[in-house]
């Protein structure tokens, strides 16, 4: 059973499927999630993934032996999953998702109460050691299993966070990737007055296509090809359980996580003036510079969805955006959607009449290099490499080491699984952004 604890990770569940995840160990953790929140009752969604019917029906039998109701919701997006939580207040929910892995992988994103998440530090750690312990407590009974459809309540929901009636008739091209986007957004937009141009909106968890990760180059291929034949304008790609989301503009150019963060911010500080809102310190400084700009109060954060909800809830914050595509919402119960986001900018072109470009032009002044990984033997050596290399900067260590100039910056952290650094870099022009991000790689690929 020791490989079995391998497949708990930061924030999820997930492994090869059944090689290192199967209906076996599915079942125990379904046992181990009532146990540890002592839920009495939890709701369960899936994705399209071949094997999510065979892991849905385990954790589910899991769940009920140790005394639990399920409310079985059947194939939804993640962010379904979180609205079926929270709206009806239960006590835990299981979403069989890979997210955007390829199709031999599966997993687990629970949560407890009110969409939280858990994560390795709050519960996935403790149900990993009642999994490899297994040795459950009898309950008085099992529980009772009941289905229900909840698309059109959380269709509902989604276009109550904006004014649909300022919507114009946008021409829109959607890329799904064969992913759950292909339910989802039928009933959301299909209630708007969009021209929408599906691509690849059968659910297959084979992914015939095209891998669902907008986040790699060649999986939005299509998308701009779709975007430029049909002179649309803006693309929308999706990834595999549709809680993360990924715009082009109407020249079919990528724009960055961290840029939607700035225009979803810029919308709805003008419904909340002066509210605060969080982004995490990978983000460009166009984020806290527009959110100022616009009046509201910049909150930063470390990287990953813990840390960005935990300072949410401490300051009250109506909105936090990361440039990994994850967009959280204070009225969707903290919880990310994408399909949110894609709404929250829709809106934004509608009202002020302009092209996707247009209203990115005046936010966005800045070159970014994209996360760049290096391979290293000893991630605290490179460090204190870097620090000494470029003490001249200003120091910050919020989240790896962030060196800040008045014209560049750029931030250094190791990843958590990998023996990696991860290296962002942005500057004031093109010509800097390629010196500076030379001279940060050489001290980290020295020797």
């Amino acid at each position: 059973m020791q490989n079995v604890a391998e497949i708990f990770k930061a924030y999820d569940v997930r492994g090869v499927y059944p090689q290192e995840l199967n209906p076996e160990i599915a079942y125990k953790i379904g046992r181990a999630l009532v146990v540890y929140l002592k839920a009495k009752q939890v709701v369960v969604g899936r994705d399209m993934r071949v094997s999510s019917p065979a892991l849905a029906s385990a954790i589910i039998d899991g769940i009920l032996d140790q005394g639990a109701d399920v409310c079985d919701i059947g194939l939804v997006s993640t962010d379904s999953l979180y609205f079926a939580v929270g709206k009806s207040g239960y006590d835990a929910g299981v979403m069989v998702t890979a997210s955007h892995n390829p199709p031999e992988y599966n997993g687990f994103k629970l949560c407890r109460q009110e969409a939280r998440p858990l994560s390795m530090d709050q519960g996935i750690g403790e149900i990993r050691d009642l999994v490899l312990r297994n040795q459950f407590p009898d309950p008085p009974s099992p529980g009772t299993v009941h289905s229900k459809e909840i698309l059109d309540d959380f269709a509902d929901h989604v276009l109550s966070m904006i004014d649909t009636k300022s919507v114009r008739p946008l021409k829109v091209v959607v890329d799904a990737g064969n992913g759950m986007a292909g339910k989802v957004v039928p009933a959301v937009f299909g209630r708007l007055p969009l021209q929408v141009v599906p691509l690849y909106f059968e659910l297959d968890g084979r992914f015939p296509n095209h891998l669902a990760n907008p986040l790699e180059p060649e999986n939005v291929v299509d998308l701009r090809r779709a975007v430029l034949e049909h002179k649309a304008d803006l693309g929308i790609a999706f990834d595999g359980d549709a809680d993360r989301m990924f715009i082009l503009d109407e020249h079919g150019q990528f724009v960055g996580g961290d840029m939607i963060t700035a225009l979803v911010s810029k919308s709805l500080l003008r419904k909340h003036p002066g509210a605060s809102i969080v982004y995490n310190l990978i983000c460009s400084r166009a984020v806290p510079e527009t959110i100022e700009r616009e009046g509201g109060k910049a909150i930063r954060s470390r990287v990953g969805h813990s840390f960005i909800k935990a300072k949410m809830r401490e300051h009250d914050a109506i909105f936090g955006g990361e440039h990994s595509g994850h967009f959280y919402f204070r009225d969707n119960w903290y919880a990310d959607s994408g399909i949110i986001a894609a709404l929250t900018v829709i809106e934004l072109l509608s009202q002020e009449g302009v092209t996707m470009s247009e209203a990115l032009k005046p936010l966005d002044q800045y070159y970014r290099s994209g996360e760049i990984n290096s391979e290293v033997a000893d991630q605290q050596a490179v460090l204190r490499r870097l620090e000494s290399r470029f003490s001249d900067g200003q120091l910050d260590y919020l989240d790896g080491l962030t060196v800040n100039y008045p014209d560049w910056w750029f931030n250094v952290r190791p990843s958590n699984t990998q023996p990696l650094l991860r290296l962002n870099v942005e500057a004031n022009d093109p010509a800097l952004l390629e010196e500076k991000t030379q001279a940060v790689l050489s001290v980290i690929r020295q020797g």
